[in-house]
């Protein structure tokens, strides 16, 4: 069963969450299929280069922002998913990145099982309600079962996309 990671646990579960669609945070060019990374270090650098892809972000401050979030505690919610997520200075709205792994690592994550599915974060410094909004709907989609079993099938980054973005909350339907 997938849960909600320390630290947010209390709050996403208690906030209501707003009309938001993933096509505004995620673009097709900040997904990757099929990494052969094989840490969880590399996992988080790879992240880092999604989501600064085509930004003027520093790359150093970004990894060094999902880095302190995992110190705090592992953002790997559990059923072979990670979300790590930070905020940060100079961000005018949300950015997100997906990665799926072609062999799955230690994450930390609170089940103890290894994460195959990533989805990266961030967020303008002062947006928080909106941050644990949109944890709130992550963790929401990723506990769909057949969400997760096809996104790990996917060899298509476009693919992958659509299923994302289309995913209503109904098993199996997009």
């Amino acid at each position: 069963m997938i849960q909600t990671h320390p630290g947010v646990t209390d709050e996403v579960q208690t906030i209501s969450v707003p009309a938001f669609h993933l096509a505004t945070i995620l673009d097709q060019d900040r997904i990757v299929i099929d990494s052969k990374v094989s840490s969880k270090k590399r996992l988080l650098e790879g992240v880092t280069a999604l989501l600064t892809h085509g930004s003027t972000l520093d790359t150093t401050r970004v990894f060094q922002i999902l880095t302190e979030r995992e110190r705090l505690g592992s953002t790997g919610i559990g059923e072979g998913v990670a979300i790590p997520h930070g905020r940060i200075d100079g961000l005018d709205k949300p950015v997100g990145a997906f990665i799926s792994l072609r062999k799955a690592i230690n994450f930390d994550a609170q089940d103890q099982q290894a994460v195959n599915l990533v989805f990266g974060l961030l967020v303008p410094e002062e947006a928080t309600s909106q941050h644990l909004a949109i944890l709130a709907k992550l963790a929401g989609m990723f506990r769909d079962t057949a969400l997760r079993r096809s996104l790990a099938a996917m060899n298509d980054a476009n693919e992958v996309y659509n299923r994302l973005i289309h995913w209503d909350g109904t098993t199996g339907n997009t």
